[in-house]
């Protein structure tokens, strides 16, 4: 093994500044993850210039369910890559190797059955959150496209979460950032050379699922020589553990694109430019958060490495150091997107109300997410440390109580706006009440 690869699976994370690893880790994964996001946003973008809001209605619409086979995957993700963020942390580099192979084909395979049960109940899913008309035929097909490409970013998301366990920041950005760059140029040629509309954008979006893979394997394998051969015996060895924290990190994240979906249902009575105007929200919100999405990855081995040495000084020191970077990041995004917000209608070409709810988001969007961040801090924090159940249990109680009472209540009385009002009011208490719970459970593992 090369000295890079020996340096890389050493437990990096139990000595230094913990600060400093949080801050590393999060931006370069922000940097692929930004990657992904800006790809997405040009796809709108170039989208919503073809001229039809009922296009931009139907990818939205897509997006959301297709965030929901995502989130499935981000949960196989969490699960593996804790696993062996523990080996490392405790010097069992072998077991890694082992638990990385069993975990990529269970992750896999739970990234096909995914496919497979969504595509049967296409018809269904869409009807239930209101797509009718062109936006409905729009949405089928982009998820048609993409839907069976899913076992590709199973693959990919759970190479690059391998490759944040052993603390190679640098390559697991390179996982996503070279899918983006590949794609940005594969967007407007399939849309607009090609003449194929919103299905070259679904086309594009295969293409940077196989990139990921391509290039998280070449890390994996060849640089860190992290993956064993799988197994049966070893798989089914390990399935229980890894089901042990894939099922609720899964259930987890599954509740972010629910909660997506009832805000959907809220909106859809408001008309084509409510869901357009959320399409693009869908959009912008990685944009100007995505930091937030990666500091959730980038401290969950941080914290793993740390459990497998027993520091928990050091754990409690990065979660307040984590803490305190949402907190202001969140402030810098939201002076941003306030400075910004006329902007940002101009760039989707759309105007009236859809332009005024974009507008209003940007007004409120920056407190409302500094306790997602929250939520996502304590949620890696319960994910990696044994207690993946209250991660379960926080999340759908932001995606149910948290959201749909709230919004519709808030849309009953000031509509669009009002829905967006009460979902914020619901992050800033579930976020709260998660971060003030991972202490407190931070503190049981010390006393066993």
């Amino acid at each position: 093994m090369s000295n890079v690869a020996a340096d890389a699976v050493s437990a990096r994370f139990t000595q230094g500044s913990t600060m400093r690893h949080v801050i590393t880790m999060t931006m370069t994964g922000a940097i692929g993850l930004m990657a992904i996001f800006f790809v997405d946003f040009l796809s709108l973008f170039y989208i919503s210039r073809l001229g039809d809001v009922r296009l931009t209605a139907g990818v939205g619409y897509a997006t959301t369910l297709l965030f929901v086979a995502i989130s499935v995957n981000i949960g196989s993700m969490i699960a593996g890559s804790a696993m062996v963020a523990r080996a490392i942390g405790a010097g069992d580099r072998e077991g890694a190797r082992r638990i990385a192979a069993s975990s990529l084909t269970l992750s896999v395979l739970v990234g096909m059955g995914v496919s497979l049960a969504m595509l049967a109940a296409l018809p269904w899913l869409l009807a239930m959150i209101g797509a009718t008309g062109e936006p409905l035929i729009v949405a089928t097909r982009f998820l048609t496209i993409t839907l069976p490409a899913n076992a590709l970013m199973a693959l990919g998301m759970s190479l690059s979460g391998f490759l944040r366990a052993v603390g190679d920041a640098r390559r697991a950005m390179q996982v996503t950032l070279f899918g983006g760059i590949v794609t940005a140029g594969a967007d407007p040629l399939l849309i607009f050379g090609f003449g194929l509309g919103t299905d070259g954008a679904a086309y594009a979006t295969v293409i940077a699922r196989l990139v990921y893979t391509i290039v998280g394997l070449q890390g994996v394998v060849q640089v860190h020589k992290l993956l064993a051969m799988p197994r049966l015996e070893a798989v089914l060895k390990d399935a229980r553990g890894f089901f042990a924290i894939a099922l609720p990190a899964i259930l987890t994240n599954v509740a972010t694109p629910v909660a997506n979906l009832f805000l959907i249902r809220v909106l859809a009575p408001f008309g084509e430019a409510a869901i357009a105007a959320n399409a693009i929200l869908d959009r912008l919100v990685p944009m100007a958060f995505g930091v937030l999405f990666a500091l959730s990855g980038a401290v969950g081995p941080i914290l793993a490495q740390n459990l497998g040495a027993k520091r928990f000084d050091r754990i409690r020191q990065a979660m307040r150091d984590s803490l305190l970077f949402a907190a202001l990041y969140c402030l810098f995004a939201w002076v941003v997107l306030i400075l910004s917000r006329g902007v940002i209608a101009e760039v989707f070409a759309v105007s009236g109300e859809t332009a005024h709810y974009v507008a209003f988001f940007c007004l409120l969007s920056g407190g409302a997410w500094m306790f997602n961040g929250f939520l996502f801090v304590a949620n890696a924090a319960f994910n990696n440390l044994g207690f993946p159940l209250y991660s379960t249990f926080f999340n759908w109680g932001r995606a149910t109580l948290g959201t749909l009472p709230v919004a519709w209540f808030g849309a009953s009385y000031g509509g669009v706006e009002g829905a967006m009002v009460g979902v914020a009011f619901g992050s800033a208490v579930f976020g709260l009440a998660a971060c003030f719970t991972a202490f407190r459970a931070i503190r049981r593992l010390e006393l066993r």
